[in-house]
């Protein structure tokens, strides 16, 4: 037996990954391309794999969307609902604060023989309750004292008129004006005192 290395190993298969010598056999060189496909993912089942995955995650996405759009809907109808019940009974309070007032007038016409001094009294009573129940419900007049500026945000000037005091002050009030909650419900009509 020589020292010498064989040139031409024997038949041995070949390893996937490995390297094929040059000189190998078509035997071998098909071994090993097999073993090398083998060992590789086929592409087609792993963009398969990767479509069902991602058609997973859109049907997912599009039932999330679908739940959220429903909640969504559910949620404006409900906010409509309630501004509706908002707008319906919003008067009710005032309405049932009122309702004093109305039963006093009425008490009032019931009495035949009433003395004009009773009557007076009985509208001054009267007024008393009409204007706490506004008052109640931030219903505020606005009743400018003679000499005030005019402020044509709550006031509404009639006439000028030639007076001794300070020119565009506030000489008499023709009607009450009222405000509800801070915004002018109607101005007060008023006279103002015209430049000298």
């Amino acid at each position: 037996m020589s020292d010498t290395p064989n040139p031409h190993p024997s038949h041995t298969p070949a390893q996937p990954g490995a390297q094929v010598p040059p000189d190998a056999s078509p035997e071998e060189r098909e071994a090993a391309q097999a073993a090398h496909e083998a060992s590789q993912p086929d592409p087609l089942a792993a963009a398969q794999a990767e479509l069902a995955l991602l058609q997973a995650k859109s049907a997912d996405l599009a039932d999330q969307f679908l739940r959220a759009k429903a909640e969504a809907e559910n949620a404006r109808r409900r906010a409509d609902e309630e501004v509706s019940k908002a707008r319906k009974f919003a008067v009710e309070s005032f309405a049932e604060s009122l309702l004093p007032v109305c039963d006093s007038l009425e008490a009032g016409l019931a009495i035949q023989n009433a003395t004009p001094e009773q009557i007076r009294e009985g509208a001054e009573a009267t007024l008393r309750q009409l204007k706490s129940a506004l008052e109640r419900h931030k219903v505020l007049e606005i009743n400018p004292a003679a000499g005030t500026r005019f402020d044509p945000h709550q006031h509404q000037a009639i006439s000028m008129v030639p007076a001794e005091q300070e020119a565009n002050t506030v000489v008499g009030v023709l009607q009450k004006g009222y405000l509800i909650a801070e915004r002018v419900l109607r101005p007060a009509l008023v006279t103002v005192a015209a430049p000298k």
